[in-house]
């Protein structure tokens, strides 16, 4: 019995480590630890490993903190905000314009309405939407995507809101080709075996999947995603920014130069009910350690501690504002979303 009640011990910590506290707020354990989860997205991506990144520098202090952080593999975006929201994460990384469609009730929400309780931490990484597609389709721009076998992404995730967006700024809709809704990880398999003819993946670059897609048999290119209808866009969805995708990073690409595109900042988001506490020590030990934190992956090599205050629009969290009144730094937040 002794040692059937240790077991039991030894399960329900390993429990907590791995998934953190639900709830709405950090777990504690016996001894004081609170348990964290940070939701990210699938391995292959970006998300993944920086929710690592951020979970290793919060774990390097966790003897002063009293805090272990965890990731999860999760969908993305929308179910990182909707279990935030719902307790069973205390953080999650979320595209800019989830952040913003979420607090605002639009989009996946339009029924549920505005989500009051999503606080913001800080900004990521850019994300750019990314069009891939093979030569041999004579895709050159989104106009002609019609009639054509496309990606668009799993549903609710932002990767699908954003493709969608860029077809309606064309007047196009997904009825409008044979509209696929497979993950990120899959596309580039099947459109070198040419069961795709493109693919859309909003993503922070370089990227794994992106760089198996343009090293393939079948040529394929980064294709730009840009004019006057993009522009529009742009003025009617402010969390969308021109961005860029070196054609350095693909060398195997079939396109001749960069390619010009929209994108979105990744985000750190967490709830009105994770501790105050929790949420300054997860905050202060990414900006305290932002050169170890941006040499962990090359998407986070242009991290500025500016840059990481924009794109941000529900309110900040309070652990936040705390970190950033003592380091200076608040003035650089939109005055909107302070507390």
């Amino acid at each position: 019995m002794k040692k059937l009640l240790v077991l039991v011990s030894i399960l329900a910590l390993s429990f907590s480590m791995v998934y953190g506290g639900g709830g709405g707020e950090a777990a504690p354990s016996a001894g004081g630890t609170q348990f964290v989860t940070i939701g990210t997205g699938g391995v292959t991506g970006i998300y993944y490993p920086v929710g690592g990144a951020i979970s290793r520098l919060v774990n390097a202090k966790s003897a002063d903190y009293g805090i272990r952080s965890s990731v999860e593999s999760t969908a993305g975006s929308v179910f990182n905000i909707n279990a935030v929201i719902g307790g069973d994460l205390e953080f999650g990384i979320a595209q800019s314009d989830k952040q913003y469609q979420a607090i605002n009730g639009m989009a996946e929400w339009s029924e549920l309405g505005d989500q009051e309780d999503l606080r913001s931490v800080f900004a990521l990484h850019p994300e750019s939407v990314t069009l891939i597609a093979t030569v041999e389709s004579g895709i050159n721009s989104i106009a002609d995507l019609r009639g054509k076998r496309v990606n668009i992404g799993t549903p609710g995730s932002g990767n699908r809101q954003n493709a969608l967006d860029a077809f309606a700024a064309f007047g196009l809709s997904e009825s409008d080709m044979t509209a696929e809704q497979v993950g990120p990880v899959e596309a580039p398999g099947l459109i070198q075996d040419g069961r795709l003819d493109a693919f859309f993946y909003t993503v922070g670059h370089p990227n794994g999947a992106i760089t198996e897609a343009t090293s393939g048999r079948i040529p394929v290119q980064v294709v730009s995603i840009a004019g006057p209808e993009i522009s529009a866009l742009i003025e009617s969805m402010p969390y969308y920014g021109v961005s860029t995708i070196p054609k350095r990073l693909y060398p195997q690409a079939a396109n001749q130069g960069d390619a010009t595109t929209i994108g979105v900042l990744a985000t750190l988001v967490t709830s009105a009910n994770v501790p105050e506490d929790v949420v300054y020590a997860v905050t202060k030990e990414v900006f305290e350690n932002l050169d170890a934190f941006k040499a962990l992956h090359p998407a986070l090599g242009v991290l500025t501690p500016e840059g990481m205050l924009q794109g941000l629009s529900a309110t900040l969290h309070p652990g936040a504002q705390r970190y950033y009144e003592e380091a200076g730094l608040l003035d650089l937040v939109n005055p909107s979303i302070r507390n």
